[in-house]
């Protein structure tokens, strides 16, 4: 039988019922044994098989038993032969009512074996995966359709005041919001870049004259000809010198009227003998007119002659956030028409920048960080609708990304005064018109002071307001209003916060006494712009 039948107690499909009688036993005392056996085994549901002993003559059908040894063989009882359940008496079979377990595997179960493993079919593999690219595709297309990651519809569903709040404009330019990245740089660089020239000065150079060009020499003559150096032998117009004119520079600008006026920085133009302005479209460069500057604004309005020039918009620069984009369009080292892009990075920067003529004291800044580069001087500054909301004019050459622009709101207040060259009035400027330095350990010994401490008038301006309070060289001024300054720098700080007009009292040491004077505070520019007037007046 198959070992998956076998009971636990079962030991290879058999047990012994009983220890075998011995043969010199009594006939009497086996057949009580074999009956209790039998009667044991029919308890335990076990089927009972008495097997006879060796057959002889097996073919009459005879058999005699040797011996009375009791088997079991498992739930159906072994099968020992056929003769052994013919039913005719001689041996007797007991039902068996024994739990039927079909599968059952006792320890190390013989003749069973894993069923061998069935290999996937690579068209199986290959029909998943396409069904798996047919799936996300199908799913990229449905999003893509429907547009359901789309950062417009997430922003114009979580903001609709910002939507609302926007500022209606003529322009053709795309105001659609990305959360990530403004999608409209492009269309706003097409309609902005018509309208962005550039500027490139000239300057008068003298030339060499006759007598010192090596030209005018026979020697070098004979090889160069006499035409050589504009026809006079290298002197570029008569014996007696000549003169011609040498680019001096290059910046930026934007055409802000039709007629063609255009706004660009006072330094680009500064000290330019021509100006030459290129338009895109224009084959030829416009000779531009200075109109009207600014020095301590750097602003400059030029006008070229034509009409129907594309113009750009001044936006309000005051209505621009810190972390907004921004585009700056210009011609950075004479690579024509250059964008770059950046965010607002502040605004209400003020900065100090000295050049050939003085110092200038930029205030009110806007602070980017859009890529500007020498040449981007004077180009627009433009906000996502295409405005102008600041003129490109410095970048730190200390740091990378740190630029500056002028603010549109401090252009709209002079621009009008630009167009027509009307003066611009100049922000007051509180002095009193000396010149002062501080007292050190030389001065103090000369003048017989006790310390080395305060304010040494150098000079004072004549009719300046020093000079009409009567303050007078080599006074020492040691305090203002009763409040001692150790240092002329801190004095003149103190003077610069006061008002024109104001009224102080300057506490003075004079020939070894102290003296008080009253002075009223007078402004700088309006003094200087006196004093320029008496120069012109003078034959």
């Amino acid at each position: 039988m198959s070992d998956q039948f076998k009971k636990p107690e079962d030991l290879f499909g058999f047990r012994y019922a009983e220890e075998p009688s011995k043969e010199n036993r009594e006939a009497e005392e086996r057949e009580p044994a074999a009956e209790r056996a039998e009667a044991e085994a029919a308890d335990a549901g076990e089927t009972v098989y008495r097997p006879y002993g060796p057959v002889s003559g097996r073919e009459s059908g005879n058999e005699s038993r040797t011996e009375a040894t009791t088997f079991t063989y498992g739930p159906f009882g072994a099968a020992s032969s056929a003769g052994s359940g013919s039913g005719d008496g001689s041996g007797r079979h007991l039902p068996a009512n024994r739990e039927y377990r079909p599968f059952t595997v006792s320890g190390n179960g013989r003749h069973w074996e894993n069923p061998p493993r069935r290999r996937t079919s690579l068209r199986a593999v290959f029909a998943s995966f396409m069904v798996g690219v047919v799936a996300v595709g199908g799913l990229m297309f449905a999003a893509d359709r429907g547009n359901w990651f789309s950062g417009t519809q997430l922003a114009g569903g979580s903001s609709p005041t910002q939507a609302t709040s926007a500022k209606p404009v003529s322009s053709t330019v795309s105001n659609a919001v990305d959360t990530v990245r403004p999608n409209n740089i492009s269309k706003i660089f097409e309609q902005a870049s018509p309208a962005v020239v550039k500027i490139e000065t000239y300057t008068t150079v003298q030339n060499r004259s006759g007598g010192n060009s090596l030209f005018d020499d026979p020697f070098f003559r004979q090889f160069f000809g006499d035409d050589y150096g504009n026809g006079n032998g290298g002197n570029g117009g008569n014996n007696g010198g000549g003169s011609q004119e040498q680019k001096s520079g290059m910046g930026s600008g934007f055409i802000f009227d039709s007629t063609g006026y255009i706004l660009t920085n006072e330094h680009v133009i500064d000290g330019a003998s021509e100006i030459k302005v290129t338009v895109n479209g224009y084959e030829q460069p416009f000779t531009a007119k200075l109109l009207g500057s600014s020095y301590d604004l750097d602003l400059a309005v030029l006008k070229i002659e034509g009409s129907n020039f594309p113009t750009l918009k001044l936006g309000d620069s005051n209505a621009t956030n810190m972390g907004d984009w921004v585009v700056a369009i210009g011609n950075p080292y004479g690579f024509d028409h250059t964008v770059t892009v950046g965010v607002l990075s502040s605004n209400e920067r003020e900065i100090s920048i000295q050049d050939t003529n003085g110092t200038r004291n930029y205030e009110h800044l806007l602070q980017t960080d859009a890529s500007i580069n020498p040449g981007n001087s004077g180009g627009p500054l433009l906000n996502l609708n295409g405005e102008v909301i600041g003129i490109n004019t410095a970048v730190s050459s200390e740091a990378q990304g740190i630029g500056f622009a002028i603010p549109t709101s401090t252009i709209s207040e002079v621009l009008d005064k630009l167009k027509t060259n009307t003066k611009i009035p100049s922000k007051p400027v509180p002095f009193i018109g000396a010149t002062l330095q501080d007292v050190n350990s030389t001065i103090a010994r000369q003048l017989g002071l006790d310390s080395a401490s305060g304010s040494y008038v150098y000079s004072v301006l004549y009719n300046s307001p020093a000079y009409k309070g009567d303050l007078r060289q080599y006074d020492v001024i040691t305090g203002m209003d009763g409040k001692t300054y150790k240092t002329s720098t801190d004095l003149i700080e103190a003077i610069k916060k006061k008002n024109v007009g104001d009224k102080v009292t300057l506490n003075v040491i004079r020939g070894g006494k102290k003296v008080d004077i009253n002075v009223e505070i007078g402004d700088k520019n309006a003094f200087e712009d006196q004093l320029e007037q008496q120069q012109q007046q003078q034959p």
